[in-house]
Parts: structure tokens; C-alpha cells; sequence
């Protein structure tokens, strides 16, 4: 499975308007496109970001999508005011969940040795952390996504609500440290955001 994010930053006040937007098309859009296994919105509306995920069956259906969704992508950065930054990523580990109204999402970034650094973080990943961040109350869903070429990577967590969001962070830190030292790998940056959409055909 392969995920493209994009992320995009722009004026705040036009958030709620730009996801709308997203929503009202994009979903349409990318249900139809071969391949297609679902997406997600994460905003943080104080300081005007927007990051939207979409899953694909195989690197040829997500390249084939990106290539149909070009004119759609330039109109809403249009109206957003602001940038885009296009990534592909493979999915390493993968728990998805079911979408809840009102959910929350923190994700950390991550670097590692490219090449011979992804396997030791996905063995470690999936037998350290998984089963850690599964204990966390309101865990909902999370994935480890990755770059092997590029050496960087993303762990994304979706929690209940942002009380449990809040509640999680003195417990994932510890997860986080503990698995990043026997990774071998450098926390970039943590980001948090609320949940504005998650679609699964």
C-alpha cells in the first residue's frame, strides 16, 4: 500500500472553507480513480495547515491519480493562498481504524539511515510500538509510513477526541523514546491537528 500527502499551509481564516471544498470534490475525484483505498483531512486551523492523505493499492494507481488530480490541486492552493508539499510514501505498518466524529491526530517525523535503516525501524516499530500505542485510552488508529530512499518517515496516531489526544502525550513520549533509540532513528518534529475527515470506500 502507498499513501501521497499533501501538505498544505495558507491563511487560516479560509481553512474551514478550503476543507469544505476538499471535501465536497476530492472524495468524488478520488473514488473514482483505479486503486483507491480511502483518505483522510487533518487541520490545524491557528496557524492555516491542512494535510490530506490519500491510500493506493500500488505506486502505479497513486502515480496514475496524481497525474488526473493536477488541475484540481493547483484551483483549491488557489484558494487556499498558500503551498503544497507532495510526498509518497510506502505504508510500513498499518491500524486502521474506524472514522469517529471529533477525533484527533498527532504525527512525528522522522529520519533515518536510507536503505539499510528502514527494515530495523518497521521490525522495531512493529514489535515495540504497535502494541504500546494500541494501550494508549482512545487509540483509534496509527501507521508508520516511510521513504527508504530518502531515509525519512512519518508515524501518524489517531485518538478518540482531543481530550485523549492531550491525555496521550506524556505516555507516547515515553513509547517514542524508547523506540527511536532502538530504531536508530531522529525525531524531526511532532505536529498535532483535529480530524476533519477520514473516508474508506
Amino acid at each position: 500500500m502507498y499513501v501521497r500527502t499533501i501538505y498544505l499551509t495558507g491563511d487560516p481564516a479560509r481553512v474551514d472553507r478550503t476543507v469544505e471544498r476538499i471535501k465536497d470534490d476530492a472524495v468524488g475525484l478520488l473514488t473514482e480513480q483505479d486503486g483507491y483505498r480511502g483518505a483522510s483531512i487533518f487541520v490545524d486551523r491557528t496557524v492555516g495547515t491542512i494535510l490530506l492523505g490519500s491510500w493506493w493499492e500500488t505506486r502505479e494507481a497513486e502515480q496514475a491519480s496524481l497525474t488526473a488530480m493536477k488541475g484540481w490541486r493547483e484551483d483549491v492552493l488557489g484558494a487556499f493562498g498558500g503551498t503544497a508539499t507532495v510526498d509518497v510514501w510506502e505504508a510500513a505498518v498499518a491500524r486502521r481504524g474506524d472514522p469517529v466524529e471529533g477525533a484527533a491526530f498527532r504525527l512525528v517525523r522522522l529520519e533515518f539511515e536510507p536503505g539499510s535503516g528502514a527494515d530495523r525501524l518497521v521490525s522495531t516499530f512493529e514489535a515495540t510500538a504497535v502494541k504500546g500505542l494500541e494501550a494508549l485510552d482512545g487509540f483509534i488508529g496509527g501507521a508508520l509510513l516511510i521513504d527508504r530512499e530518502k531515509g525519512v518517515g512519518t508515524v501518524g496516531v489517531i485518538f478518540r477526541d482531543r481530550a485523549a489526544l492531550d491525555a496521550s502525550r506524556g505516555p507516547q513520549a515515553l513509547l517514542r523514546a524508547k523506540a527511536a533509540e532502538a530504531a536508530g532513528v531522529r525525531v524531526r518534529s511532532i505536529e498535532e491537528f483535529d480530524v476533519a475527515l477520514l473516508h474508506r470506500p
